[in-house]
This record gives structure tokens, C-alpha cells and sequence, in this order.
């Protein structure tokens, strides 16, 4: 999913739409019981911690109204759980989620179902 404005919007488009996906999903999967989201520590740039601080900011707040649950989980937690490295590589992580089954488009779908699978897990060890 992207939401990135076009080039004739604002920037505050894509927190826009953001929540309008926020809700979808929340209403496809009929009500959420969890929020489980990349914590990201480092950024490329001051925009990219800016576009970031933005969205954590509008998720953080969606679920607070919501009374849903919400945890960020370090990178390197997601990279050592998929394939016993922290620091693996975008490559490593895409053939750990291959080996389990999946078929990943890209390096952000199999850290997406990495992130998936620890929540799983990490569900499981609270139960």
C-alpha cells in the first residue's frame, strides 16, 4: 500500500488516507484485537523521520480511541526471530519467509509477514 500524495496534494494527504486505510481494514477484518507494527529507530533522512513520526503519531492515536492494543517491534527483533540474525540482510529475511512457504513480492512483504509471524508467536508465549 502506498500513501504517497501526488504531485498536485498536500503532504498531509497521505496521513489521509493512512487512517482511511486504517478503518478498511479495520472493518474487513471486522474489528482489530491487535496492532503490531515495524519500530523503526534509524532513518535514511529528516524527511523520512518526519513522513515516519507522522504516521506513528496517526496510528498511535487511531488505536488509542479505539481501545486497540498497539506495540512497535524493533527491526533487528523481527530479523533475529525470521532468521536468527539481527542484523540479516533484505535478502535473507525474503528467503526465510520463502522457506516457510510464502512467496514474497519484495523485501517490505516478507518483513511484513515476518512481523506477522512474530505477533503470532509472540501471542502464543502470552497465552
Amino acid at each position: 500500500m502506498t500513501f504517497k500524495p501526488s504531485r498536485f496534494e498536500g503532504g498531509g494527504m497521505r496521513y489521509l488516507r493512512f487512517h482511511h486505510w486504517l478503518g478498511e481494514m479495520a472493518w474487513l477484518a471486522r474489528g482489530l484485537e491487535r496492532v503490531v507494527f515495524e519500530e523503526v529507530r534509524a532513518h535514511a533522512g529528516t524527511d523520512a523521520g518526519h513522513i515516519y513520526g507522522g504516521f506513528l503519531g496517526l496510528l498511535t492515536a487511531w488505536c488509542e480511541q479505539r481501545a486497540v492494543p498497539y506495540e512497535g517491534v524493533p527491526v533487528g527483533m523481527i530479523k533475529r526471530f525470521s532468521t536468527g540474525k539481527g542484523n540479516a540482510s533484505k535478502e535473507a529475511v525474503i528467503a526465510a519467509m520463502r522457506a516457510r512457504g510464502f512467496a514474497p513480492a519484495d523485501n517490505n512483504e516478507a518483513d511484513a509477514l515476518a512481523l506477522l509471524l512474530w505477533a503470532i508467536d509472540a501471542q502464543k508465549d502470552a497465552q
